[in-house]
């Protein structure tokens, strides 16, 4: 059987992480992403390796408009060293962080850091991975449960999610001759430390979040790995250009 290999932003830590060990788990060797923590990445490919798949982390900085191409080529030359070929399977746009503000006092700085990092860094690795992806490869996006629903101060962070879903869906018509598919999860709320850990560290927070899902509790980072390897195995293939949501049922 072919090794297959995933390319994975932001990894080190929380739900990406989790990605590549349940990717890991069912055979796939793991290139990451992680922003300034080279202890997590480190500590990330040990845990790959002693599932017996290959690990390798480059630094990627969503911010910056040269970072996502200095990853790439990072990973590709990896590969070329590797395997004789620079080629992977599975690209799995995860990286990013949180803005929490009103509309009335969110800034233009704060605005154009959620359009580079889970936007514009999102449109242009891609564009920089495609001509490495695989023959029937995979694209996995991360949105957020926050396209669905609107919660106070979380505006300009959802407006890039959404434009993520649209962008996915473009991605499925284009390459749907490549026989690439492309898809989206949309986590709900999830206890890890994005937004500062409130969904983890916010007793308050999370009674109201559990009070309004369906499964009676905020989301783990467990919750949402699974998914994205699903995505990524052969059970998958026939599902593209869509957003699966996967929040426990968080305002149905």
């Amino acid at each position: 059987m072919t090794q297959k290999t995933a390319i994975i932003t932001g990894a080190s830590r929380g739900l990406g992480r989790d990605m590549a060990l349940n990717l890991a788990k069912d055979g796939v060797n793991i290139i990451f992403s992680y922003h300034s923590n080279d202890k997590k990445a480190k500590e990330v490919i040990l845990e790959i390796e002693s599932v017996g798949q290959k690990a390798m982390a480059f630094p990627f900085d969503a911010n910056n408009d040269k970072s996502a191409q200095e990853f790439i080529i990072k990973a590709t030359d990896y590969l070329e060293q590797e395997n004789g070929s620079a080629n992977f399977d599975f690209l799995i746009n995860n990286a990013g962080t949180g803005v929490f503000n009103l509309i009335s006092d969110t800034t233009e700085e704060q605005f154009n850091e959620m359009m580079n990092i889970h936007l514009k860094s999102v449109y242009f690795l891609t564009q920089k991975a495609l001509p490495y992806l695989n023959r029937g490869g995979r694209i996995i996006n991360i949105s957020s449960g926050l396209t669905r629903f609107s919660l106070p101060g979380m505006s300009a962070y959802a407006m890039m999610k959404g434009g993520i879903e649209v962008f996915t869906r473009y991605l499925a018509k284009e390459l749907g001759e490549h026989k690439i598919t492309a898809n989206v999860i949309a986590p709900g709320a999830i206890a890890t430390d994005f937004a500062e850990g409130s969904n983890r560290d916010n007793e308050e927070k999370r009674a109201i979040i559990a009070n309004i899902t369906a499964l009676g509790r905020v989301g783990e980072a467990e919750d949402v790995g699974g998914t994205v390897a699903f995505l990524c195995s052969d059970k998958a293939g026939w599902i593209n250009g869509q957003r699966i949501e996967v929040s426990g049922g968080m305002l149905v």
